[in-house]
């Protein structure tokens, strides 16, 4: 048998190929399997002449790899696998989508229906070099254009999509996410060179005295400077526009009953400023402390602390007064405090017993406590039960047993 210049590797009958006519290949009627080397013929490469593929004889000497058969076009940019994007039957990708989502850049909305040469700029517009998949990198020059705003001197990001919707064919509308500073109500304004006067957008502050300082200072209803309003807006309002309803917090002084009143010049009359009004009573009730005469509150030394005795009804009533240390319990418990107060001064009634009753114990003659030497103290013997029934003697010094324990002393 004559030697195959196919090489040693080849061991196919030649009849596979040829004809005894002729060692020309007819690939029509070739009987050789082109699976069996792991390098199928379809569609394009099965109309291929083998020549073309195979440069010498020797047919297992050809290399599988595209770029050794097809000069790539795009220099390397885009890897040396033709299959990632071509297939047998012909050149045109079909697969642009899958391939940039691959790489982390999805096609969506405008980038959908770009040319590949708008993003991917070379001189043959086939090299395909990778540009980044930041927004800048295709973006640079729109956003250093922007004016209104100014993205470069408002120290935006370069990340489009934190405001515009990469979905739309436009750059608007667009949106900024500002939830670090809600835009609510008053807040919610168009224009955002209202608050951002400088062309630097990072650098606004979100205190409301920042934007407000002239509104504060201009109030009169109350009015917020010489008062020491705080600056804080929040403090008392919302973002309501109009600035109400407006509240404060006076939980450091409650506001009830009488003390709610809805000018707060009634009570912060005496100076302007708010915060060094003082709380105690007498600071707004001096007046009335003064001219009270049922009792007389001066001559009697009264406290001038109003919540001693008073709530905060309106009318001063019903008052109390914490008479623990001196209860006044049944025959005791008197409407009049002037029964047992016959002075002005109600700090000089003596808590002696005989201070109020030494008339009814001198009149006393059943027994006779005058002639009997009984003490003053009249708890000795009797409660404040009204009458001075029932009453005890402590006999215990002459304990009445059994025939001495007689009714009559």
């Amino acid at each position: 048998m004559a030697q195959s210049p196919h090489g040693d590797a080849l061991k196919i009958d030649c009849v596979k190929c040829h004809t005894s006519e002729s060692w020309k290949v007819n690939l029509k009627t070739i009987s050789f399997d082109h699976n069996s080397t792991g390098f199928a013929l379809n569609e394009s490469h099965s109309k291929t002449d083998c020549v073309e593929c195979h440069k010498t004889l020797v047919f297992n000497q050809a290399s599988n790899q595209c770029a050794s058969c097809h000069t790539d076009l795009h220099n390397a940019t885009v890897g040396n696998d033709c299959a990632r994007c071509h297939t047998p039957k012909s050149w045109v990708v079909t697969n642009i989508p899958e391939l940039h989502e691959e790489n982390g850049f999805p096609l969506v909305g405008s980038h959908k229906t770009l040319n590949c040469i708008e993003c991917h700029k070379s001189e043959t517009n086939l090299r395909f070099d990778r540009i980044g998949n930041e927004c800048i990198n295709c973006h640079r020059e729109t956003f250093n254009n922007a004016q209104n705003p100014n993205h470069v001197t408002g120290n935006y990001s370069t990340n489009c999509i934190e405001c515009h919707n990469p979905q739309l064919k436009e750059w608007t509308p667009s949106n900024f996410n500002h939830d670090f500073f809600p835009l609510t109500q008053g807040h919610n304004i168009g224009d955002c060179n209202q608050c951002h006067t400088t062309n630097n957008f990072t650098d606004a502050s979100p205190d409301c005295v920042s934007c407000h300082q002239t509104t504060f200072n201009n109030t009169v209803n109350p009015k917020h400077a010489d008062a020491a309003f705080d600056t804080d807006c929040k403090v008392c309002h919302t973002t309501n526009p109009g600035w109400k309803p407006a509240t404060f917090d006076h939980n450091f002084f409650p506001l009830t009953k009488g003390h709610d009143v809805q000018n707060c010049n009634a009570c912060h009359a005496t100076t302007p400023n708010y915060a060094t009004t003082p709380t105690d009573c007498v600071t707004c009730h001096q007046t009335d402390f003064n001219n009270t005469s049922n009792p007389n509150h001066l001559v009697n030394n009264f406290p001038t602390d109003c919540a001693t005795c008073h709530t905060t009804n309106p009318g001063w009533t019903p008052s109390t007064f914490n008479h623990t240390f001196f209860p006044l319990t049944q025959g005791h418990n008197l409407p009049d405090c002037k029964t047992c107060h016959t002075t002005n001064n109600f700090t000089d009634a003596s808590p002696d017993c005989v201070s109020c009753h030494q008339t009814t114990y001198n009149n006393t003659t059943n027994p006779n406590h005058v002639a009997a030497g009984f003490p003053t103290d009249c708890m000795a013997c009797h409660t404040t039960n009204p009458g001075w029934t029932p009453a005890t003697f402590d006999h215990t010094n002459f304990p009445l047993t059994l025939g001495h324990n007689i009714a009559d002393c």
